[in-house]
């Protein structure tokens, strides 16, 4: 059973009991109401998946006359060779929906900020999962870095704004850090997964594919940090701020020859996840 305050309400259905009213308004009240809804903002995109479909609508926010926006995350009867990947990945049987639910409160129990779930289900066949779903709470006050970094990036560089881009791009790496410090891998960490809000605080968010390597840490190590860089935007961030980045990620003041290997490792990765993505038509971030 979940926890993270949510409660079963039905069998395998579980909703924060906060937010329950509100649900319940919407009719998002059993696991057909939930993949019958379509009261919503479709998030499909061409490279989604089939068996999956995202909805973002808003919902009565608790203690707040003002609506919160939430979003929906359904899979419909998900390939079986797609569950078992994810069975490898959980290290145990879960559905979708489950895997990213327990990735997410795991995080959130180790101090890494993600979004917060209201409500969750899943409906199992004999063996395979049928289907299930995670509904999650915007973050309040936050953007992602791909649509917005702080103001310090903005405008003509001088000594404040210059001191406040390297505190940022310190605190930044030490958020990554911190995050693989749990042993736990993202495979998909793009500066439009990583956001950035109130307080100064850093969020993960699309955490259907993270993962506890038993092996091959290394590896998805440096496919995160590839991506990182990748996303960072070239016109914003010079290479002595990756430097910089890589210093504190590292926790060290100059660089080591294994540093130095590892850091080749990363760009290599990037410059191939750029190659991938020019032969697409898209823009690489880095290179800009």
């Amino acid at each position: 059973m979940p926890e993270r305050g949510l409660t079963e309400i039905s069998k395998s259905f579980f909703v924060d009991p906060d937010y329950r009213a509100a649900l319940d308004k919407s009719g998002l009240t059993s696991l057909d109401a939930v993949f019958s809804f379509d009261a919503a903002k479709n998030l499909g995109k061409k490279n989604l998946a089939s068996f999956r479909s995202r909805l973002q609508f808003d919902i009565d926010a608790p203690d707040s006359p003002q609506p919160t926006t939430v979003f929906l995350k359904r899979y419909d009867s998900p390939p079986a060779v797609t569950q078992l990947r994810n069975w490898l990945a959980a290290r145990g049987r879960k559905s979708c929906a489950m895997h990213e639910y327990a990735s997410m409160s795991a995080l959130a129990a180790a101090g890494i900020g993600t979004p917060r779930p209201i409500c969750c289900g899943e409906q199992w066949g004999l063996l395979l999962e049928k289907r299930s779903f995670i509904i999650t709470e915007k973050i309040p006050d936050a953007e992602a870095l791909e649509r917005k970094l702080p103001d310090c990036f903005g405008g003509p560089a001088n000594a404040e704004s210059l001191r406040r881009r390297r505190d940022f791009v310190a605190r930044l790496a030490r958020f990554i850090k911190k995050f693989h410090e749990t042993g736990y891998r993202h495979r998909d960490l793009y500066f439009s997964h990583i956001f950035y809000g109130d307080k100064d605080r850093f969020f993960l968010i699309d955490l259907a594919r993270v993962f506890r390597p038993l092996v091959l840490g290394r590896r998805f190590q440096i496919k995160d940090l590839a991506q990182v860089c990748y996303s960072a935007p070239g016109r914003h961030f010079s290479r002595t701020d990756r430097l910089r980045f890589y210093l504190a990620y590292a926790g060290r003041s100059k660089l080591t020859q294994e540093d130095k290997g590892f850091i080749r490792e990363v760009l290599a990765k990037a410059k191939r996840i750029a190659r991938r993505e020019k032969k697409h038509g898209r823009q690489v971030p880095f290179e800009n």
